[in-house]
């Protein structure tokens, strides 16, 4: 009897935008489609910069996905127990992945293509974006441009403050794909953080 040879992974090649960015904060990111949407949430922290101090969801084709532990409605579907392949079925499809539901960052997720893996290349991974992330708490997109205003302003009474807050050598143009891949977690690190 011949031997199956098992089918390789299906790689998803996804946009993530930060929804009211003007000029769009993004990354192209490439994921496993068997990972989970918890899996995902960690990879959109790791690759936008945010430092995973709040709750999540993602909404996908008129379904709520959240970490089973925060959830608690029933009518929410469980992120660990649903992977990339199933919330996101084809290319095309787009959901909103919200991030702190105080300054509720909201990001369009849209799948670009489902590609088969690339020889040699460790997933997940960044292949390119725009933009630095917004600092964590600054309130919001409302409150990320006053943040900006201020900067730019060295007589606003708010401005050294502001600079001390985010560090004089912060750029909310730079975009680093290679510091962003250093930052992205391994699959062996996503399951060592929750403990699944």
């Amino acid at each position: 009897m011949a031997k199956l040879e098992q089918e390789p992974q299906r790689i998803y090649q996804l946009k993530i935008t930060l929804k009211h960015t003007r000029p769009p904060i993004w990354r192209r990111i490439q994921v496993p489609g068997d990972f989970d949407l918890l899996d995902l949430h960690e990879i959109i922290q790791g690759s936008m910069g945010w430092e995973n101090c709040h709750l999540f969801n993602f909404e996908v084709r008129g379904l709520r996905y959240e970490d089973d532990a925060e959830a608690g409605d029933p009518s929410i579907k469980d992120a660990y127990d649903t992977s990339v392949s199933d919330a996101f079925p084809r290319k095309g499809i787009k959901g909103t992945y919200t991030y702190d539901f105080g300054d509720d960052w909201e990001h369009e997720v849209l799948v670009e293509g489902v590609i088969d893996p690339e020889p040699g290349t460790k997933y997940p991974v960044c292949v390119d974006g725009r933009g630095s992330c917004p600092p964590e708490d600054c309130g919001g997109v409302g409150g990320y441009y006053r943040l900006l205003d201020i900067l730019k302003d060295p007589t606003h009474e708010e401005h050294e403050y502001m600079v001390e807050w985010v560090g004089d050598d912060w750029d909310p143009e730079t975009f680093d794909c290679d510091y962003v891949n250093r930052r992205m977690p391994s699959r062996k690190a996503i399951v060592k953080a929750d403990g699944r």
